[in-house]
């Protein structure tokens, strides 16, 4: 009998090249898998539901502001049509983990083209991505438009290991429109790279006028929906929005300042580490053009750093530019130079210093198994969703509650709630439109700022001092309060927890949280 091997050798490498491609979409699957909806799952396929659909939700403030992703609207959202938001979220999540893990595999084999090395690589990448990030950024987890850039995004950094610069703008264009922070920061990157390079190792830019034409080009579907979003605003509403959206809810992103000192040192250990890896590694290496585009990432995060502290006493000034996420590529790109510099490294390591390269191989494969097993091994103990404050006090009744409201067939499908400030999973569960939450902020200007406004209006005590700037619950604001509100903002009910006890007419009650209806 003959081998099949030896029949079919284009079969059995396409075998292997499949097997590889699936064990990194294991290690993806085992550290994204988290229960549904996850983080931002609500926030994005929520959108994407909407805008086929509006009559989910119908009245919801958030919804009903300006999109943002429309190509991911477009592309993926469609699906909401034939699929519940539960399996639309896994399909998007499946989907994402399978590109991420192809363009991954294609990725690690154009910095070392060893077989398997790409499972590895892919761990130790999630592992620094998770444990040594500076901003918050990640790239595996639920789904939205970022997960889909990111594929493109490492298609577009293998055709720079490959020295294909065209196909690497054109790459980084489509990034663009599906995220154009995503992909517009690797844009940056990638023409920073191009420089460090030197005159003697890049190509010239006439040589890559097609594909930064053509990158642009197909950008266009993700950059005009972004600059719509301030366009035609009053230029105090939009120096407003930019103040509230990097200085009061989303400081951990975009407010280094705002950091905590311990993520500041753990990134710049992991930042010190891949400074000694570059500097070791040979310049023929192609990795070497990754390293100079993680150098690129890295120089616009220190200049966020000096935007934040040279503006420090001009707040308007320093949120308009601040807004832009400097911080988010350099929590992508470092760990990737690192998870895919360090095994060159020993390969280059391996002739001279044989033992030394042996047992550097031996502790990196051990840390990429460990971080896999930690994975498996916390999905098989049972992952519990993750809940915002609001929600926490009783998961369960939480959920109970917003199920009868969708099913029990005595709300209305187009009633409107006042819920709690810090939840963000009652439409996911409900089905119906809310008033605000702390979770959900719009993207353009002038729904940032009403966003604000009516946070300030609905759970806000007026109270100067910070820790009783919030009311803890609706419940706490009285009849009356909640009766003006539901005037205002046509909400018809109340969602909120069981005690003080309101004398309100009550259509729903279980252990922790009750549902009023508002006269």
């Amino acid at each position: 009998m003959v081998p099949l091997a030896t029949r079919s050798p284009i079969l059995v490498r396409w075998l292997l090249v499949l097997a590889e491609i699936g064990l990194v979409f294991v290690v993806f699957a085992l550290y994204g898998a988290w229960p549904v909806p996850d983080v931002n799952e609500v926030h994005y396929l929520g959108k994407a539901v909407h805008f086929w659909n509006p009559e989910w939700a119908k009245g919801d403030f958030f919804l009903d502001s300006t999109d943002a992703h429309w190509v991911f609207y477009y592309g993926f959202g469609w699906l909401s049509l034939w699929l519940s938001p539960v399996a639309l979220a896994w399909t998007g999540r499946v989907a994402t983990w399978w590109l991420l893990a192809w363009s991954w595999r294609r990725l690690s084999w154009a910095a070392l083209p060893r077989r398997w090395w790409s499972v590895a690589t892919a761990a130790i990448a999630l592992l620094l991505i998770d444990r040594f990030q500076m901003a918050g950024e990640w790239m595996v987890g639920g789904v939205e438009a970022k997960g889909f850039a990111y594929v493109l995004v490492l298609l577009g950094l293998e055709c720079l290991l490959r020295d294909r610069w065209n196909r690497t703008w054109l790459c980084f264009g489509g990034a663009s429109m599906i995220h154009v922070i995503v992909g517009g920061w690797a844009v940056v990157a990638a023409g920073l790279a191009w420089f460090l390079l030197g005159p003697d190792r890049r190509p010239t830019l006439r040589s890559m006028t097609p594909g930064l034409l053509g990158g642009f080009a197909i950008s266009l579907p993700g950059l005009i929906p972004a600059l719509l979003l301030g366009w035609g605003v009053d230029a105090s509403v939009a120096s407003r929005a930019n103040e509230i959206y990097v200085f009061a809810r989303l400081p951990h992103h975009l407010n280094p300042a705002r950091f905590p000192a311990h993520v500041l040192l753990r990134f710049a250990a992991m930042l010190f580490v891949w400074a000694l890896v570059r500097w070791k590694t040979s310049e023929k290496q192609p990795v070497w053009r990754l390293h100079c585009f993680v150098a690129g990432s890295i120089a616009l995060c220190m200049a966020g750093i000096v935007i934040c502290h040279a503006l420090a006493g001009q707040p308007d000034r320093a949120a308009a530019l601040l807004r832009f996420y400097w911080f988010r590529l350099s929590d992508i790109a470092v760990p990737i130079g690192l998870a895919l510099g360090t095994p060159v490294l020993i390969e280059q390591l391996r002739p001279l210093r044989p033992s030394l390269a042996r047992a550097a191989g031996v502790l990196f494969a051990v840390l990429a198994l460990g971080f896999v097993g930690w994975n498996a091994g916390e999905l098989v103990a049972g992952r519990e969703i993750r809940v915002m404050p609001a929600e926490r006090i009783g998961f369960a009744d939480w959920r109970d509650a917003c199920r009868w409201i969708a099913s029990s067939g005595e709300i209305p499908d187009d009633a409107v709630f006042l819920t709690p400030r810090l939840s963000r999973t009652f439409k996911w569960y409900a089905n119906r439109a809310e008033v605000v939450n702390w979770k959900d902020i719009p993207q353009d200007a002038a729904s940032i700022v009403e966003w604000w406004d009516r946070n300030g209006w609905v759970h806000a005590t007026g109270s100067e001092d910070a820790d009783r700037r919030w009311f803890d619950s609706l419940a706490e604001q009285g009849e009356y309060r909640l009766v003006l509100l539901g005037r205002h903002y046509n909400a018809s009910y109340v969602l909120t927890v069981t005690e003080p006890r309101l004398n309100l007419p009550v259509v729903y009650e279980n252990n922790s949280f009750i549902v009023y209806q508002l006269e």
